[in-house]
């Protein structure tokens, strides 16, 4: 009995040196045992991460090299690298290393690559109800069809396929993706080396998450860093940086998907995780500690928190938003009568350093959350912001008010002559608050860039070549009209 413990344990011990040295074989050739191969120091790994889908990695690694030719393999790289940007570096000895040949091999092995390099071969195989098959490999693309020693043929299921067994694993294949260079060092022994690469697969974006207070004249804000991380790698203990701007890349890259976390309001603002700087024209965020970014897995990171930070509510008219200039509908004088009667609720803030921001914010989420009277939070709305410099305005389209109601209609339109036409438009807003609220009506003169307001029943505000605001006070339960007339010349 104690004979046969022994035999069997020698027998799995050599099942699995032949296990290992099959998968070491490339091309039907075993990898020599002088093969250097590089192996991960801890925290060596930084990792940039733009907004653009894309990171720049810079994995450095101990490789033991032998003074002449070596062939390294460089594993655990993202499945999304892009080879041509890799870069080798020896910190060692930099003149003295050469890198000759560079290959980027990515046929991972799996069991549609096995079934490929398997055709006209036997193999065997049981199905979920414990059949045995085993014949000549004819195809396994969609089903698996052998062919049997007296010349039938069997069809299986591949999603009815339990176990397939291979006599071993073909040549050209690889567990994961590989870096393999063709070194030639003039020095022998350890190398401290730097490896820098570009992988696609992996984002951040901003998410801020802002808690107004019960007058709406306040918020607490917090922003939260998100990362996607699709690369196909794992980054252990990495140095974390982001830039935020907009870099230019040949070609572009999807966005990220969303994330958020709720805030959780404090009297003093947390120190922050990441420190910013000045890169080129963009901004550069460093968090203060390691992180590990792991594959298909989000995280996020706080980044920056504010309290009291003081905020406008805005009522906003818009009616005639979806009227442009078209040349050939000037004189057309049913063109822009259609309106529509929502006004959008706005807020607006200043980053600024005296309203506790002031802060290079980068482009990303807001959504935005008010206390009900049980004192839970409630999503009333959210917006995209843009990458916004510190002092500049920030206004967020929130949604449209229940019981502020906008209407607009031409009441004449005038042919003048061939050259010039007057139109008038009347607008009524109708609160049906029990507070008085201030709206802002943004007319739009979309038929010509000549125009001249010829009579208003308000005073109004030019807000740019072709726009125009009015300020109406509409009392509790009221209702206010404004109308104007522009004539339009070319």
């Amino acid at each position: 009995m104690f004979y046969r413990k022994w035999f069997w344990l020698a027998l799995s011990l050599a099942l699995l040196a032949l296990l290992v040295l099959t998968l070491g074989c490339q091309g039907g050739t075993p990898l020599a045992m002088s093969t250097p191969t590089a192996y991960a120091k801890s925290d060596s790994i930084d990792l940039t991460v733009y907004n653009q889908n894309m990171a720049l990695v810079k994995d450095k690694r101990v490789l033991a090299l032998k003074a002449g030719m070596n062939e390294v393999r460089f594993t655990d790289v993202a499945a999304q690298i892009d080879p041509t940007s890799v870069q080798f570096t020896s910190l060692t000895d930099p003149d003295g290393t050469r890198v000759l040949e560079q290959n980027y091999a990515y046929d991972i092995v799996g069991s549609k690559k096995i079934l490929e390099r398997y055709l006209e071969q036997n193999i065997s195989l049981v199905t979920e109800d414990g059949s045995k098959y085993s014949g000549k490999l004819l195809s396994g693309a969609d089903d698996i069809i052998l062919q049997h020693d007296d010349g039938q043929v069997t069809t299986i299921k591949l999603a009815q396929v339990r176990e397939i067994k291979f006599p071993n694993l073909p040549g050209g294949l690889i567990t994961q993706p590989t870096l393999i260079w063709l070194i030639n060092s003039a020095k022998a022994g350890n190398h401290n080396t730097q490896v820098t690469y570009i992988t696609n697969g992996i984002n951040w974006r901003a998410n801020y998450v802002v808690v107004v207070n019960k007058d709406d004249t306040a918020m607490n804000l917090n922003g939260w860093v998100t990362i996607d991380n699709q690369s196909g790698a794992t980054y252990e203990n990495a140095n974390l940086k982001l830039v935020a701007g907009d870099v230019r890349r040949v070609t572009p890259a999807p966005a990220a998907r969303d994330g958020y976390a709720l805030p959780t309001a404090t009297a003093k603002a947390p120190e922050p995780q990441f420190v910013q700087q000045d890169i080129f024209e963009y901004k550069l965020y460093s968090l203060q500690r390691a992180t590990t970014i792991r594959n298909r897995e989000t995280k996020q990171i706080e980044f920056t928190s504010a309290a009291g930070v003081p905020i406008n509510k805005l009522f906003v008219y818009d009616g005639g938003k979806a009227y442009r200039f078209y040349g050939y509908q000037i004189t057309d004088p049913n063109y822009g009568k259609t309106s529509d009667t929502k006004v959008a609720v706005m807020l607006e803030f200043k980053n600024s350093e005296q309203n506790k921001l002031g802060i290079p914010l980068p482009k990303g989420t807001i959504r935005v959350y008010k206390t009900d009277a049980d004192g839970s939070n409630q999503f009333i709305g959210e917006d995209n912001i843009d990458h916004t410099p510190k002092d500049e305005l920030i206004r967020l389209y929130i949604g449209n008010a229940f019981d502020v109601v906008g209407e607009r209609k031409q009441t004449n339109f005038t042919k003048i002559s061939d050259r010039v036409i007057e139109e008038t438009y009347e607008i009524k807003l109708r609160n049906h608050k029990k507070e008085a609220v201030e709206v802002r009506v943004v007319e739009r003169l979309f038929r010509w860039s000549n125009w001249q307001i010829m009579r208003s029943t308000q005073d109004y505000t030019k807000l740019d070549a072709q726009t125009i605001e009015f300020r109406v006070n509409v009392k509790p339960d009221g209702e206010s009209v404004l109308s104007y007339t522009v004539r339009y010349s070319w």
